[in-house]
């Protein structure tokens, strides 16, 4: 069995963030593997190691990306793939979703993937819409929002969604998708036996040219930033002594600020 966990170098959420001319992000010191992914990561390597599979983590993204695959190699993945080219730069998420199918693709040419993993949603754009879309390029059943994964059944995997207060059971069979939510697990914290042989597990980078039909992916971003502005700095409140008037007075800075 072999699993393919998709992984995303992502900005602190709490760093301050700008665009450049281009209308990319600018990335800085504080980047990281997304937080959801490592639930993701944890899920493959849980399984791993009950089915006696191989987990390969996969990534696109500019050089330092590379981080969050060896990231997921400390958590005990067994190898990585990091996709980095200029033309991806900018892509969103179903350009994404495209790159991402075409590596899985190549990597199926040393032999077959029976599951992709991944998080629910990636903590700086929080589309959730990757999952779907990379099951449909791929034309692989979807069991999205995960809260716990059963075992396999021979070649049947079920899955259990919280929605609310209710829970539902969905099964498919393999080769599938599976996204997870944070409420899945608790990531591991790789220790230090962990962090030394991930150093010398094999990490691979990929042009676009490389992928299996790299070169006709076709446009990967259909979204154009237009126009950007820093966030304006918080104003403090008003705070208004209610002498029996409250209530107009409230109505008419709600209507005067255009708020109803």
């Amino acid at each position: 069995m072999r699993i393919v966990v998709c992984v995303k170098y992502v900005p602190d959420l709490q760093s301050e963030r700008s665009l450049d001319s281009d209308g990319h992000l600018v990335r800085g010191l504080d980047d990281a593997i997304n937080e959801l992914d490592e639930n993701a990561v944890e899920a493959a390597v849980a399984l791993a190691e009950v089915e006696q599979a191989e987990v390969i983590a996969l990534t696109v993204g500019p050089g330092d990306a590379v981080d969050a695959v060896r990231r997921a190699l400390q958590m005990g993945v067994d190898s990585g793939v990091h996709v980095c080219d200029e033309r991806v730069a900018g892509a969103d998420v179903v350009g994404t979703a495209k790159v991402l199918a075409a590596a899985i693709r190549t990597i199926e040419r040393s032999g077959p993937i029976d599951l992709v993993v991944t998080g629910m949603a990636t903590m700086d754009g929080l589309t959730s819409m990757l999952p779907a879309a990379l099951a449909a390029l791929l034309d692989r059943p979807a069991l999205t929002l995960a809260s716990r994964i059963g075992h396999l059944e021979g070649d049947a995997l079920t899955i259990t969604r919280s929605i609310g207060e209710a829970e539902e059971e969905q099964t498919a069979r393999l080769p599938a998708l599976v996204s997870v939510t944070d409420q899945l697990n608790e990531p591991r914290i790789p220790g230090a036996m962990s962090l030394m042989s991930a150093r010398k597990k094999p990490v691979e980078t990929w042009l676009l040219d490389d992928l299996d039909g790299g070169t006709d992916l076709g446009e990967l971003t259909g979204t154009a930033v237009v126009t950007a502005e820093p966030r304006p700095l918080r104003e403090a409140g008003r705070i208004l002594n209610d002498t029996g008037d409250g209530g107009r007075r409230l109505a008419a800075y709600l209507v005067e600020n255009k708020l109803v």
